[in-house]
């Protein structure tokens, strides 16, 4: 007879999270025979890691302050502690929330309904997106946290293990539960601070056939491509798969390259300092390139980062096709996909500061951030490093 398993006690989290990180295939058929509870999940798990990035946030905010493009202010103390304490109580019914939807929605793809199971897949699942959330301790490393979303490549390999969803329709069951996932980042957001608004109807439409998924899921103005998401979830397999053989880390385009691409002058702005350099480890690597530009009192800081073995993170963001926007009186932001590319953009009208930003190749991010300067100014300092360029280099 079979023994049951217990979940993981506080002696035994870092191999959990170690494990569902690094092998999650084989930790998810550990998890599927484990017996718990919803309380022993959130006292030995949840609590804990979803505390990571509300204290690393609050952290970073009391030393450093918030702010960006050269502009930075230090919060009143209480204040960051207040919206700290409530992103962390929010956090913690979100993951509940996910349990319920995820259960809720099993017999649509022709999974199992199990409270249990599907409480455990959204605590499990959340790890990578919890621990990313010590780069809050410094803004400069606020980028990384796009390692999260290795969270959705676990949610897919635990949906037809704990669920007994088919493989052909594990990713239209991924790209719903995302959805979900992004509904409920939305409402807690409002409670915390102003964010976007996503309105309209809910809807999915698409097709399986055989291990080739299509079509998209979409809510309001946000819609996720299926088909990309499972080219994503592949390349993020296989990009693992290297990871653990302890093949070298992908080189990227490389740092000299990056540098070459920051043109001398932008519009009457003149290049100061310029920088560039590349890490790896465990197989994940990257690398950036940074210069300044000085126009007079106004000031445009351009980075390129090649997120290079983390490319199959990028493409599944880029499975994503958010499209939405937020307008106040001093300025404005959104999210949008571009000629294919997904872009960022926000602006405030009355400091004259703001970002744009353009994912190029699906793993390159160029980003131009300043202030006293015009949002179209921003855009020409992107076009200027030239993404069609670096989609070309990609190629090669």
């Amino acid at each position: 007879m079979t023994s049951l398993q217990q979940a993981p006690a506080a002696a035994g989290l870092a191999d959990r999270v170690k494990n569902i990180l690094l092998t999650p295939k084989s930790e998810w058929a550990r998890i599927e025979t484990e017996q718990t509870t919803p309380a022993a999940l959130y006292v030995g798990y949840v609590v804990i890691l979803a505390a990571i990035g509300p204290i690393c946030s609050a952290v970073g905010a009391i030393v450093f302050g918030w702010g960006a493009f050269g502009v930075s202010f230090h919060p009143p103390i209480l204040s960051v502690l207040v919206s700290s304490a409530v992103a962390y109580i929010l956090s913690l019914a979100s993951v509940f929330v996910l349990g319920l939807i995820i259960d809720a929605l099993a017999p649509t793809f022709g999974g199992q309904k199990s409270a249990s199971q599907a409480l455990k897949l959204a605590v499990y699942s959340s790890t990578a997106s919890w621990v990313v959330g010590v780069f809050g301790l410094l803004p400069v490393l606020a980028p990384l946290s796009i390692v999260g979303l290795y969270s959705l490549y676990l949610l897919y390999l635990g949906l037809p293990r704990l669920m007994k969803a088919p493989e052909d329709k594990a990713l239209p069951y991924t790209a719903v539960i995302i959805i979900a996932g992004i509904v409920l980042a939305v409402v807690a957001g409002m409670v915390v601070a102003p964010l976007r608004m996503m309105g309209g109807g809910f809807g999915a439409h698409g097709s399986t056939a055989g291990d080739a998924v299509s079509g998209t899921v979409k809510i309001g103005g946000t819609s996720v491509d299926v088909g990309k998401l499972q080219a994503a979830a592949q390349q993020m397999q296989a990009q693992a798969d290297s990871a653990r053989s302890g093949a070298p880390a992908a080189a990227g385009i490389a740092p000299d390259v990056l540098k070459g691409l920051l043109p001398a002058t932008i519009n009457g702005f003149t290049r100061g300092d310029v920088s560039s350099e590349s890490a790896s480890s465990g197989g994940v690597g990257a690398t950036h390139a940074e210069a300044e530009y000085v126009r007079g009192d106004s000031r445009i800081t351009v980075e390129v980062t090649d997120m290079a073995a983390m490319g199959g993170l990028a493409a599944m963001a880029g499975a994503l096709n958010v499209n939405s926007s937020k307008e106040t009186a001093a300025g404005y932001e959104k999210v949008s996909t571009i000629d294919g590319r997904m872009t960022t953009e926000a602006y405030d009208r009355t400091a004259r500061t703001g970002k744009f930003g353009v994912v190029a190749g699906g793993h390159v991010m160029v980003e131009a951030r300043g202030r006293a300067v015009t949002i179209d100014e921003l855009k020409a300092a992107v076009a200027a490093v030239g993404p069609d360029r670096i989609e070309a280099l990609s190629r090669k």
